[in-house]
């Protein structure tokens, strides 16, 4: 048997068939653990917990602090950083715990992804379950995962430089594109591994660039904390356009883009006033199910931005919108692929 499986040009069609069903829901398993990955992510910084861990031990870290002693030599490191002398000083260590276990589930989480995905990619190479080609594009793919885990750690020692006390706003937002493109890529392969994949024409594709594009902006409205700004809509502040000393109020001209708290909601707004646009747009135009489902999920996540926005983000719902974010990407990218035309 491992003599056919290692020269697959041999193998049956349904064998072949079966082969790459299975790697398609391997890929759909690796998308849905990234989405929570995402998800407990925005946990971690929505509660203030991506600080709690001063250290990167990529391996060694994977034990939590095991008795009193340990636990109480990590809260001591975590007494030295910025965010505990200017925000949480005096907290106690039961509380320290749960923050604690925000920042190390996430970090768990991401391990768990690197052996989801590595050993069966080793797995399905070694027996000639994927060309050549396949597994090249998926090795990128990993390395991407490993470059996050870099980038990572670099966002959190943003957070631990003097006088900061939450990470550096584009470093979030670095952060967040890079595993929705990992994401993308994921759910791109996936879905091109049906029997039949069509072209879809290129305004899916557009639609998916938008997207990646408002969930950049989106990191920079949750690093800089700008939801909490400007609680109304359709207006700000009584305008729908603030003025220009407002929104370019920092000099130079550049850092608005990512320190004027008006100018990046402002952004984030207007991004997805042309996101719903054009999903619309297209969904009317086409009226396939691919465009019907985006231009939906479109239409409910702004809806969702504006409640959250409006409520000063609350937990549920600053998890609930970069959730849906995720789904978004996730619905536009197999849209742009064909993966909702039957075949």
């Amino acid at each position: 048997m491992a003599t056919v499986a290692a020269h697959p040009a041999f193998v049956p069609a349904s064998y072949r068939t079966d082969a790459m069903r299975a790697v398609r829901v391997w890929l759909y398993v690796l998308a849905a653990l990234v989405v929570v990955m995402v998800a407990v992510g925005g946990a971690t910084r929505l509660t203030g917990s991506g600080l709690s861990i001063t250290e990167w031990r990529p391996v060694t870290g994977a034990i939590p602090p095991l008795s009193e002693a340990a636990w109480a030599a990590e809260f001591e490191r975590y007494k030295q950083i910025p965010q505990y002398e200017l925000l949480n000083r005096g907290m106690t260590l039961p509380e320290f715990k749960r923050i604690y276990a925000w920042e190390w589930g996430h970090r768990q989480l991401g391990r768990l992804i690197g052996l989801v995905f590595f050993l069966p990619l080793a797995w399905f190479w070694w027996r000639g379950l994927v060309s050549r080609r396949l597994a090249l594009t998926l090795a990128a793919i990993g390395m991407l995962g490993a470059m996050q885990a870099g980038v990572g750690w670099i966002m959190v020692a943003s957070g631990l430089e003097p006088g900061m006390t939450a990470v550096a706003p584009v470093k979030l937002a670095v952060h967040l594109v890079l595993a929705s493109l990992i994401l993308a890529a994921v759910v791109w392969v996936a879905a091109g591994l049906r029997l039949h994949v069509l072209p879809s024409g290129r305004t899916p594709g557009v639609l998916v660039a938008l997207v990646m594009v408002q969930i950049a902006l989106g990191g920079l409205v949750a690093g800089s904390k700008a939801g909490l700004t400007y609680n109304s809509w359709p207006l700000m502040d009584g305008a729908f356009l603030p003025a220009p000393d407002i929104l370019f109020s920092t000099s130079p001209l550049i850092e608005n883009f990512v320190d004027n708290l008006a100018l990046v909601q402002l952004n984030h707004r207007l991004m997805a006033y042309l996101v719903v646009a054009v999903a619309l747009w297209h969904a009317a135009a086409t009226r396939t199910p691919g465009a019907l489902a985006v231009g939906a999920m479109a239409l409910a996540q702004a809806a969702l931005g504006v409640v959250t926005l409006v409520l000063a983000v609350p937990l549920w719902a600053g998890l609930s919108h970069q959730l849906l974010a995720m789904l978004l990407l996730v619905t536009a990218v197999a849209h742009a692929r064909g993966a909702f035309v039957r075949g």
